[in-house]
């Protein structure tokens, strides 16, 4: 392994460009390739690293022999043909956007792939290393006794612009519970320690994207729903998302409650949205609840000015890397497995069914999972 550790960037839309912000803070690191078929998002990431080679293809950069490790950051739908073409060409240690597959059909292909992959795969689960989550994940289990009820909410901006309106389409994107909500199912598992058992779900397109025209064909995306989710061990899990309520103080609240009490974390939204004239952005916060002796404990979780200038996920990106990249030094093990995002997405393609059918998914057979950090 080279003193330096080189990237190579497939895909370098909005995501592809927070992983080389934040891969360029880290120490030993440099964005060797990068591989973008769009001319905006190419001239973008070029700006942010002037270093890079720019690749016309993906099997070109595959092809250098200068690189370390991978990211793959392109749209959801092609994320499996890109990950089968890697392991037969390059398996080189590698960071795979959320979600892992889109398609039902590709649940047991990606599982193979992985089984033949001869290097670390980690799929990017940027929201449990936010710093107000971290901690709550952290003391969930001593803050409450034992979690029993775990509710998260995300209320955010719509979906932004993509090359091509690719996640305005479920075909393209999975549906909302996958493309954007597997995150809060990863977290269910991971705070949980647990496997779903039966997923509930009611959602749909209440008010976003419905003037909107791509290629002629009106988005078919849902911006809101609830999902509940009961787990093999007795608890339950529920998500509330709404995207139109950008004007929210936080945009993610999580709350955990068990027999001794709850712990709750506050994530505000990106800083770049927040508008200057409201006063200082909020500050993430992570509240602890004792049934006794009653009295919150309000403890503030704030973030490096330079870690949330970065990206959109609160300084999130940044210690996944940091983690990613001591796994291909050879010092760390995988956090994110490929069987953790293949699960994530079960249970989001579980909840577009029920709410597309009004009947709850059963997963038969499933018993004690993810153990929580």
């Amino acid at each position: 392994m080279n003193e330096i550790v080189r990237y190579g960037i497939i895909g370098c839309g909005m995501m592809g460009q927070e992983h080389i912000r934040n891969i360029r803070l880290l120490e030993g690191t440099r964005i060797a390739a990068i591989f973008e078929p769009d001319p905006q998002m190419r001239a973008a990431a070029q700006a942010l690293a002037p270093e890079a080679a720019m690749c016309d293809s993906a099997e070109a950069l595959l092809d250098r022999d200068d690189l370390d490790a991978l990211v793959v950051a392109s749209p959801n739908h092609l994320h499996v043909a890109q990950f089968e073409m890697i392991a037969a060409r390059r398996p080189l240690p590698l960071l795979i956007e959320k979600p892992l597959y889109t398609d039902p059909a590709d649940g047991a292909r990606v599982r193979e792939i992985a089984a033949r992959y001869p290097a670390p795969v980690w799929i990017a689960m940027e929201y449990r290393y936010m710093p107000p989550i971290a901690l709550l994940i952290e003391q969930a289990a001593e803050a409450t006794g034992g979690v029993k009820m775990l509710t998260i909410r995300e209320h955010r901006f719509p979906f932004l612009p993509k090359v091509g309106g690719w996640n305005r389409f479920n075909r393209y994107s999975g549906g909302t519970f996958v493309e954007k909500c597997c995150h809060f199912f990863d977290l269910m598992r991971l705070i949980l320690g647990d496997e779903p058992v039966r997923v509930m779900a009611s959602a749909g397109q209440a008010v976003n994207h419905k003037d909107e025209l791509v290629a002629g064909e009106v988005p078919d995306i849902w911006d809101s729903g609830y999902v509940i989710v009961d787990f093999a061990g007795g608890a339950r899990a529920m998500l509330e998302l709404c995207m139109f309520a950008e004007g929210s103080r936080y945009q993610e609240e999580i709350s955990a409650v068990g027999p001794k009490g709850k712990i709750e974390a506050f994530v505000p939204g990106p800083t770049r949205f927040w508008p200057p004239e409201a006063g200082p952005a909020p500050v993430p916060e992570v509240v602890v609840s004792p049934r006794a002796p009653k009295g919150p404990e309000r403890l503030a979780v704030p973030v490096e000015e330079a870690l949330l200038a970065a990206g959109d996920h609160n300084g999130a990106t940044f210690y996944q890397h940091a983690r990613f990249l001591q796994v291909v030094r050879g010092a760390g093990e995988v956090e994110v497995t490929v069987e953790d995002g293949a699960r994530a997405v079960e249970i989001g393609l579980a909840a577009q069914r029920s709410a597309a059918s009004g009947q709850a998914v059963e997963f038969p057979g499933r018993a004690g999972g993810a153990a929580a950090a």
